[in-house]
């Protein structure tokens, strides 16, 4: 049967986790025929991840299929549930996360409403929630502010977006061929992939659809999770290695034609320039502001318009000031726009 949305479910060492995912979509897809759940076993080896993904594809043939890889990180995963996606869209799910059931309902009629009409909708986006589950708290980002809702639009016709109303992963369902399209430069054994691929489609996309729902449930607080700061700090790294593939994926102002795509993706850049910025700050590590020092003068190399833009903005200077006491300044706004937009 044909299928509307293909699930890629990047899974390693997962069994914990992974049959709530899986749960969800099933049961918020009412078992539907027409949607597929690839669970992509990223050389698992310290649990039954491996045979969990095969019983649920014996329970599930047509539905769910399980592939195996070597262990190549979450960016290869994404990749292999891309290559073997056979939906008119698709949709990342990571294993400890999972999907709000009406939400998805609602989401499947919309996208087979498309597909009756024939209408070509090249990015689906709907809203997420942070969900704090060792707090019991949970936040909700929503784009109501910032795009058209109940109709197919283009980047001309998008608003401004708050520093927390950023198009993540998490809030993406991309047209199959579109993202394949974008030949996705996601580096092995590397985390924050997720951001080039929020980054690197959004030209390709020439329609877009926002259904204000909150369909991503995204599980935040686990200790060692990517996101978590100290886990940041140790991987600081490979954040500089995501910003490098982001900045030269693109000289802004001569390939992205839409001034407000280019505009929100100019300040999607200038969001990771700020991190790399502050995080080598609360690092302990010697070699980093010497690091930092350098990727800011590679950009400028490579696109002085786009160096002009995230260094000499607000973000950029209050990020880079000077001296032990700028330092301070700096870790003291990062502290403060974290309880404000609770992003970790």
């Amino acid at each position: 049967m044909h299928k509307v949305l293909s699930f890629g479910i990047p899974c390693y060492n997962s069994a914990a986790d992974m049959d709530r995912c899986i749960t969800s979509i099933l049961e918020g897809s009412n078992y539907a025929s027409d949607i597929e759940i690839i669970i992509v076993d990223d050389g698992s080896t310290r649990d039954d991840t491996a045979e969990k993904a095969d019983a649920w594809e014996a329970r599930h043939p047509g539905i769910i299929r399980a592939v195996h890889q070597e262990n190549g990180g979450h960016g290869i995963a994404v990749l292999s549930g891309l290559r073997e996606a056979q939906g008119t869209y698709y949709k990342v799910v990571d294993s400890d996360d999972w999907l709000d059931a009406s939400a998805l309902s609602t989401m499947l009629s919309i996208l087979r409403g498309f597909e009756a009409r024939g209408t070509r909708v090249d990015l689906f986006i709907s809203n997420y929630v942070y969900e704090k589950v060792y707090e019991n708290k949970r936040t909700a980002i929503s784009y109501r502010s910032a795009l058209p809702r109940k109709r197919v639009f283009t980047w001309d016709e998008i608003g401004h977006f708050r520093p927390d109303q950023n198009l993540l992963m998490h809030s993406l369902c991309y047209r199959t061929d579109v993202l394949r399209e974008a030949n996705l430069p996601l580096p092995a054994h590397t985390f924050y992939v997720d951001n080039i691929y929020a980054y690197v489609p959004l030209p390709l996309c020439h329609t877009m659809y926002y259904a204000d729902i909150d369909l991503y449930r995204y599980f935040i607080g686990r200790e060692g999770q990517s996101v978590n700061e100290a886990t940041m700090v140790r991987r600081l790294d490979q954040q500089f290695r995501i910003t490098r593939i982001m900045m030269e994926a693109y000289h802004l102002y001569s390939d992205v034609e839409s001034v407000r795509l280019r505009s929100y993706m100019m300040h999607y850049f200038t969001m990771m320039m700020t991190i790399c910025s502050v995080f080598s700050k609360l690092s302990d590590d010697e070699s980093m502001p010497e690091k930092l020092k350098q990727l800011w003068a590679d950009l400028k190399a490579y696109d002085e318009h786009m160096y002009r833009h995230a260094r000499m903005g607000a973000l950029g200077i209050l990020t880079n000031l000077p001296t032990k006491v700028g330092d301070t300044v700096t870790i003291a706004g990062y502290r403060l726009a974290s309880k404000i937009f609770k992003f970790n």
